[in-house]
């Protein structure tokens, strides 16, 4: 049987990593090569990188013109903005040539941004089946209703309406499909987590200096959390909590995003600067001993299509505060709010710093239940969010799409 190949559109990837960057990689890089082959038009945000380059399973062919250096928290200024908006009709181009090349079975939209160079592909008359998948992290409104949006929103609709497949990564996005016109039945294929990675066991030398290099000491209790510094992963208010508790207690922040300099100042202005330690980007492979090191995984977010780090916390034994907006209600189940289920993790009220200081207090003096909960989220993630469980589901949905008819 010959190989079949799928073109992915996917504004940005390696080494611009965020959740639906991770998800490519790690479903391309468990399919078998010999049964599909994957290339992915992306934008080149940063201009010293190749502009073609084989990783993993995907050949990658970035588009557009970046800066030099660039990292994720610099590639939300005004000039990247040019640049992502004139990604689309970079790729839809690109795609053409491309595709006279190597004629490709069909196409892999990541998030629902990605269906502009698809409906222009159609209109350049390449017209490939396409499965969508719905990776969103912010609202509904912010995605379809914004000003600069609403005029595009019958390009998206259609797009909906002609999709071959639609994916979602929780049971929130999928009634999303629904609500903009797709007019099957959307697949819930969670994200995953690389479950040997975030639950192995590490020497205790190699923890012990993680907590040096942080400057843990003895009866500290450290949060943690592993997210872009963007409004709506509400780290202000994990900031506004630490005011509220004692002085042993401190926040260490793994990511980069355009709100970095606001949370300094924040910190500042609430007298916790000196307990809250920004790590900027850290290397996706070192990020379990973080977690391992630390003691609470906290992201109290103001919404979330689902969230990779939450289960990637839960894989590594840490007990999870967060909210229960969009995606995270599919796995946080609270004893007080979801008394049917069993407990998975510690839920707070959106925007309230006052809660989540509560929660940490209470999971600080109740150890015994931690160890319970904890226990219970490790057995979720094996059983429902092992990349090797997702990746089943992506391959019958990619063999769908490769052998649909034009």
């Amino acid at each position: 049987m010959a190989r079949k190949k799928i073109l992915i559109f996917s504004l940005a990837y390696h080494p611009f990593v965020g959740g639906a960057e991770v998800a490519i990689k790690e479903i391309t890089d468990r399919i078998d090569p010999g049964e599909f082959g994957f290339h992915m038009i992306t934008s080149r945000l940063d201009s010293a990188l190749p502009k073609e380059e084989q990783v993993g399973n995907v050949l990658v062919h970035r588009v557009g013109w970046g800066k030099k250096g660039t990292s994720v928290s610099k590639s939300y200024g005004p000039f990247f903005f040019l640049t992502k908006a004139f990604f689309v009709p970079c790729a839809a181009l690109k795609a053409v040539v491309l595709h006279k090349k190597y004629a490709y079975d069909g196409v892999w939209a990541m998030m629902t941004y990605m269906l502009f160079p698809i409906v222009l592909l159609r209109l350049l008359r390449v017209c490939l089946p396409y499965l969508l998948t719905l990776q969103e992290g912010d609202p509904f409104q912010h995605v379809f209703g914004r000003i600069h949006i609403l005029p595009f929103r019958p390009l998206i609709s259609w797009g909906f309406r002609h999709a071959s497949a639609v994916s979602a990564i929780s049971t929130y996005l999928g009634a999303w499909a629904k609500r903009v016109g797709f007019p099957g039945t959307p697949r819930i294929v969670p994200n995953g987590v690389a479950v040997g990675l975030f639950s192995r066991e590490y020497p205790q030398m190699s923890i012990d200096m993680v907590k040096n290099e942080l400057g843990k000491k003895m009866g500290d209790v450290f949060l943690i959390t592993t997210s872009r510094l963007v409004y709506k992963n509400a780290i202000d208010d994990v900031i506004r909590a630490l005011a509220l508790l004692l002085e042993n207690v401190h926040f260490i922040v793994l990511g980069e995003g355009p709100e970095e300099k606001k949370l300094k100042h924040l910190a500042e202005t609430t007298g916790v600067f000196g307990r809250v330690t920004f790590l900027g980007h850290v290397d996706y492979a070192e990020i379990p001993k973080y977690l391992k090191a630390s003691d609470i995984f906290i992201r109290p977010s103001r919404s979330e299509g689902m969230g990779n780090s939450f289960i990637e916390a839960m894989a590594a034994g840490l007990p999870i505060v967060a909210t229960q907006e969009g995606g995270i209600a599919d796995f946080l189940f609270d004893e007080k709010k979801n008394p049917d289920k069993p407990i998975t993790g510690w839920a707070v009220g959106k925007n309230s710093p006052e809660d989540i200081a509560r929660v940490v207090r209470s999971i600080m003096d109740n150890q015994e239940k931690v160890r319970a909960v904890t226990r219970t989220a490790k057995e979720l993630v094996r059983e429902k969010y092992d990349w090797d469980v997702v990746v089943g589901d992506m391959e019958v949905i990619f063999e769908k799409i490769a052998t649909a008819r034009r």
